[in-house]
């Protein structure tokens, strides 16, 4: 009933075909290296291994095109993984092409991390590209966060919890604010109770027997306010790992508050498809993101 309710607010892009067919050709570049978050040892860090340690890689646009605007990019995995290829790497290297400097977050993820590590580590992430700025070229108040899946729900989170920074922490990164300038979510994890929610990313993030009161306050969808930062949704009919149900209530609570937001719901496609195959319409959503985003002043089309 609230998605036939929604109908004529949602873009449904036309039919086409109804399995996935195998991702774009990507730029078989590899990779920048990993630069740790807190290069003296993260935050409550429980060891010293790779999954220990959240860091960043970094990837410049090119000079002759930068735009000024930086995306920190959160990849999906359940909270339990990253697909840092199709939801990190291919990403960053569609924003270079169009200007945007990208900076992928390898966040810590669960079991082993609970709540509220990775927003900590998102957070740190924002703080560390506007700390960098003037080195890289950037306008420290053009930087947006884009997330996939549970990365989706990573990135609604940072949207709506966020600082203005601590003025006298002796970490100069802490100083500053990480509330993003915009948002992207694509097929993201909201709600985290009720029949739409994604159990795996839940209990990974808060475990299996987490207070109902925990899991109920980050239920995005109902977090949202006045202040939430600009956002643009994107999101499959066919979706059942993550049902479009959670875009829509995010999209919902946006325009509740009157926060400036366009969702796209398509038709076809399963979940997880990253920039997407050529041939279906969910491909598109490259450029309707590029649209939104210059028509708000952080891009040029």
């Amino acid at each position: 009933m609230l998605r036939r309710c929604l109908l004529m607010a949602i873009v449904i892009a036309l039919p086409s075909f109804v399995h996935a067919q195998p991702a774009k050709k990507k730029d078989d570049s590899p990779p920048p290296a990993v630069q740790p978050l807190w290069p003296d040892g993260a935050p409550g860090a429980q060891g010293k291994d790779a999954g220990d340690i959240p860091g960043i890689m970094v990837y410049p646009a090119p000079a002759e095109i930068a735009t000024g605007t930086a995306v920190v990019v959160c990849p999906g995995g359940g909270y339990g993984a990253l697909a840092m290829d199709h939801e990190g790497h291919q990403i960053a290297q569609w924003l270079n092409k169009n200007g945007i400097f990208a900076v992928v977050v390898k966040y810590r993820l669960g079991p082993k991390y609970r709540y509220p590590t990775q927003l900590h580590d998102a957070q740190r992430a924002i703080r560390h590209v506007r700390h960098h700025a003037s080195d890289w070229k950037l306008d420290p108040q053009k930087v947006g966060i884009l997330g996939f899946s549970a990365g989706g729900h990573l990135t609604s989170t940072v949207l709506t919890q966020f600082d203005k920074g601590d003025p006298e922490a002796k970490d100069l990164i802490d100083r500053q604010g990480s509330r993003p300038d915009f948002g992207v979510l694509m097929y993201p994890v909201i709600t985290l109770t009720g029949p739409f929610a994604h159990g795996g990313s839940r209990n990974n993030l808060l475990g299996k027997d987490a207070d109902p009161k925990l899991v109920d306050s980050l239920c995005n969808e109902k977090r949202v306010t006045k202040e939430t930062p600009p956002t643009f949704l994107i999101h499959t009919s066919e979706d059942t790992a993550v049902p479009p149900e959670n875009s829509i209530l995010f999209y919902m609570a946006l325009q509740k508050h009157k926060v400036p937001s366009e969702m796209h719901i398509y038709e076809k496609g399963r979940h997880g498809l990253g920039l997407g195959p050529a041939d279906l319409p969910y491909s598109s959503w490259p450029d309707r993101c590029l649209a939104w985003l210059t028509s708000r002043g952080f891009s040029k089309k």
